[in-house]
């Protein structure tokens, strides 16, 4: 077996927790994953505390202390006092799993200063998180270029479906015009509860029962978390330059339920559509509530389902759909990533 992959997680919400999950407590009912070899070297989070162990942490029993009280026990001999930035710094690691929360107003920090860190050590970095490649990731993919590693983030649109690898090695020679799409599952979600008549307030409660929405919505509600999405996708897929502050933005918390019903009414579906465009030699991007007749392949997709449409100058427009994603779908899209920096790393092929 090849030596394992020394993983440090910042951040160790749903997202991280089911990554865990999957690779220590369900790995054998996945063929492909059984030889898998990561070690995580150190947690470090906000609220819950941090556990580091060079021999790598009990995965496990972190878990169980998570869901019996919330937080890493006090009794753990791997609990430490440390910062983020502090583990990225000091920590020995080969790759930095970052899974902290989005933050616009404060442009991307901390998660920004842990990817750039991390590379400037020389480590690779996986993420969920969209706010560095949406603020910095022409300088970030260009710090990992000149330190050999990857930055990876494959789950930061579209949860674990493969679409930043698509393009990188299914669209060679094309020049990509445009891509829009539903691609924040909480509104979509909402707005589909609410042409069923259900409230606005009443339907983001669910979806956070549901695990997709965070604690605070307002990103997703006030279009926050669509516009760093199309912003990710602007500037690795078209060339952009762009934050989410450069994105003209809507979002729904200004729909009521007779606005739902009444599209409905009328044939249409609302949904908060994303787009980028080429606009002579700029990238454009908005963020936009529309009303979307019946038989546009946006209609369809209700709850938490999700669609991009991609156009370029060699292929006609194509559509990549995700239907009703669960943690699992966002948690893949991380091992995937963390599956390429082994094969990277490691003189065996890791499939």
């Amino acid at each position: 077996m090849n030596p394992p992959l020394r993983a440090l997680f910042i951040g160790f919400g749903n997202v991280g927790q089911k990554v865990a999950e999957i690779l220590f407590l369900e790995r054998e009912k996945y063929p492909k994953l059984r030889d898998v070899n990561v070690k995580i070297i150190g947690i470090v989070t906000k609220s819950r505390g941090a556990l580091v162990n060079t021999k790598g942490v009990d995965v496990v029993r972190a878990l169980k202390d998570i869901r019996d009280i919330g937080r890493f026990s006090s009794l753990s001999p791997e609990l430490v006092t440390i910062s983020g930035i502090e583990a990225v710094r000091q920590l020995d690691y080969d790759v930095l799993v970052e899974l902290s929360t989005l933050s616009i107003q404060q442009r991307g920090e901390p998660a920004l200063s842990h990817v750039r860190e991390a590379l400037t050590r020389g480590r690779h970095v996986v993420t969920a998180n969209k706010a560095p490649a949406a603020f910095a990731y022409h300088k970030l993919i260009e710090l990992a270029r000149e330190k050999g590693v990857r930055f990876l983030h494959e789950s930061t649109v579209m949860d674990g479906t493969p679409v930043f690898s698509l393009a990188r090695e299914g669209l060679k020679g094309a020049t990509i015009r445009s891509v829009s799409g539903v691609l924040n599952s909480t509104t979509n979600f909402v707005l589909s509860r609410m042409e069923q008549g259900e409230s606005l307030e009443a339907a983001v409660k669910i979806a956070q029962k549901e695990g997709f929405a965070e604690a605070d919505p307002r990103h997703d509600l006030e279009g926050w978390d669509a516009a760093a999405k199309i912003t990710v996708l602007a500037n690795a897929l078209m060339g952009a330059s762009l934050t989410p502050f450069d994105v003209d933005r809507q979002g729904i918390t200004h729909v009521s339920v007779q606005d739902a019903q009444r599209a409905v009414q009328a044939g249409k579906n609302l949904k908060l559509i994303c787009k980028a465009w080429r606009d002579a030699d700029t990238v454009r991007a908005r963020v936009k509530l529309e009303e979307v007749e019946r038989g546009h392949p946006f209609a369809p997709i209700h709850e938490s389902g999700s669609i991009l449409m991609i156009e370029t100058d060699l292929l006609a427009p194509f559509i990549i759909t995700e239907t009703n994603p669960t943690l699992y779908d966002t948690a893949y899209g991380v091992i995937n990533d963390l599956l390429t920096v082994a094969a990277a790393t490691s003189p065996t092929p890791v499939l």
